[in-house]
């Protein structure tokens, strides 16, 4: 084929190209900008959630809330939320009743963002609730700025899978909250669904034998995924004792043990997941057998510095889990972030982190009796800083009254970021500046009976923490949702505890606040006759 049919059908193909922009663009060649638009950001259209199997303990109660926050820009008037009940499978080395009492960026496409008894949907905000294999919504959205809850009190809830689209995607959240009254795992543990993705890592898990730490894996798809799990210890990745490599079916989640991946028992290692086809959700499930349990949050993505937002103030001790996953080894200089300023912990000032390798350290009460958040940033020295992940697993109460929580390294939110369930008392809205100081906006939504938001601002010094007591919706009953902005300043991480004390056990949990990705950057393309050229 000689150059002159070549160059034809590159001027033919181009030329495609070109008329398909300006039926997109809705422009002509007279009023064409010849270089693309700069990009804009439009609220994305759909999103994806997937929430875990809760809890097999005979002595459990789950609240589910869901909620997505009213937002300037968003013109769709249609859209629904809601969630089904995903499959149960057991995997080959997985135990599921054993250890309960008893893409990046899903929303990136401007496209995609992830109950039992048939009571039918209540007023005042309760969601209707649909037996296992059943296709009645779970929580379905009836307007966004108000949230919608219900609650399970048997059992074997199963995993859920959710899907919201139009004017409910932007920002739609989901908390499960479950209280285990008695035996293993006694406690609160709470999680916020998460989107599907391809790549997770959990610093903080164990495959110690007082604990049993289940990671469980979410297919939304009508195809199987495939995930590797990796574990990683003190000394390199631990050996495995099985096949590492978990199959999901279509739409449906598997719960797998981690002290069954290997016969090595280390009290503080790392867990990857690494999709291998297809997209999940992960999410580890850590129960320990004097101290309660929570779930476990992926860690923010590999970064030269960290931010672990939102250490309570009476916290008994604190014990972090830091993972170097690149070829060089991590010096990090260990900083704690309180009311007033960033102090080093004594006799923690630094951690060294072997390339490959989990280091983990107990800082014992490190807040001294004040809230604070941990800064983790590069010691200095020759050559480039090396990226790490990081979780603080951390303990209130002493002796058999003791609870615990996780807090993953965090990511900062560029624009919001929303808890859903909040209560009446007992929540704790923790905001920290790791750099300069920064003003956020925080708004309380409806309740799900009533009721109206309330706004209030916030400014947060530069090398603080900031933990407060978040607003309450005025007049409103029941849960409520707490949507944090960033307005302006420097970088701002948060976390939210809830505290839900009983028994004389200060039953607690602790979720991260990441951005919400409620919005996504389009570029506006126009039109460009110079691609016709032939040179």
């Amino acid at each position: 084929m000689n150059r002159t049919t070549l160059s034809l059908i590159g001027a033919v193909t181009a030329l495609a190209a070109v008329t398909g922009v300006a039926a997109l663009t809705g422009g002509s060649s007279e009023d064409a900008d010849p270089a693309a638009k700069a990009a804009t950001r439009l609220p994305v259209q759909r999103s994806t959630l997937l929430c875990p199997a809760p809890s097999s303990s005979d002595v459990s109660s789950t609240t589910y809330t869901a909620y997505t926050p009213e937002r300037d820009g968003v013109e769709a008037k249609d859209g629904t939320a809601g969630l089904l009940p995903a499959e149960s499978h057991s995997d080959d080395v997985s135990d599921p009743g054993a250890g309960d009492g008893g893409s990046k960026d899903d929303n990136g496409d401007n496209g995609d963002n992830g109950d039992k008894g048939d009571k039918g949907a209540k007023d005042g905000g309760k969601g209707g609730r649909t037996s296992q294999g059943g296709d009645k919504p779970v929580l379905p959205l009836k307007e966004p700025g108000k949230p919608v809850t219900t609650d399970e009190d048997s059992s074997g809830a199963p995993a859920l899978i959710g899907t919201a689209d139009g004017r409910f995607a932007p920002g739609w959240t989901v908390q499960q909250t479950t209280t285990i009254d008695a035996g293993s795992g006694r406690g609160l543990l709470g999680t916020a669904c998460t989107a599907p993705d391809t790549d997770f890592w959990f610093p903080g898990v164990s495959t110690d034998r007082d604990r049993q730490d289940f990671v469980h894996l979410t297919n939304p798809d009508d195809v199987a995924a495939e995930a590797d799990l990796k574990i990683y210890g003190p000394s390199g990745r631990l050996n495995a004792s099985t096949d590492e490599s978990i199959t999901i079916p279509p739409r449906s989640t598997v719960p797998v043990l981690l002290s069954t991946l290997t016969d090595q028992r280390s009290a503080g290692v790392t867990l990857r997941v690494t999709a291998r086809t297809g997209r999940v959700g992960a999410a580890v499930q850590a129960v320990d057998q004097k101290a309660g349990g929570d779930w476990l949050p992926a860690s923010a993505a590999p970064s030269t510095s960290v931010v672990i937002p939102g250490v309570p103030k009476d916290a008994t001790s604190a014990r972090l889990v830091v993972f170097a996953p690149g070829s060089d080894d991590a010096d990090l200089k260990v900083r704690l972030a309180g009311p007033n300023n960033s102090i080093t912990p004594a006799g923690h000032e630094s951690l060294h982190v072997k390339s490959g390798m989990t280091a983990a350290v107990d800082l014992g009460d490190v807040t001294k009796g004040e809230p604070g958040s941990l800064l983790l940033t590069p010691e200095g020295g020759e050559g480039p800083a090396a990226p790490v992940v990081a979780a603080l697993q951390v303990t209130r109460g002493k002796g058999g009254d003791q609870e615990t929580a996780f807090i993953p390294a965090t990511g900062a939110i560029e624009r919001s970021a929303t808890a859903a369930d909040n209560r009446s008392k007992g929540s704790t809205l923790s905001l920290v500046a790791p750099g300069a100081t920064t003003k956020v906006r925080v708004t309380a939504s409806a309740g799900a009976d009533g009721g109206s938001p309330v706004s209030k601002t916030y400014e947060v010094k530069g090398g603080t923490t900031q933990a407060l007591e978040p607003p309450h919706p005025s007049s409103g009953k029941g849960p409520y949702a707490v949507t944090v902005e960033r307005l302006s300043g420097g970088p701002v991480h948060a976390s939210r505890m809830l505290e839900l004390p009983q028994g004389g056990v200060p039953m607690f949990t602790i979720q991260p606040l990441p951005d919400d990705r409620g919005t996504v950057a389009v570029p506006e393309a126009g039109q460009d006759l110079s691609v016709l050229n032939d040179d």
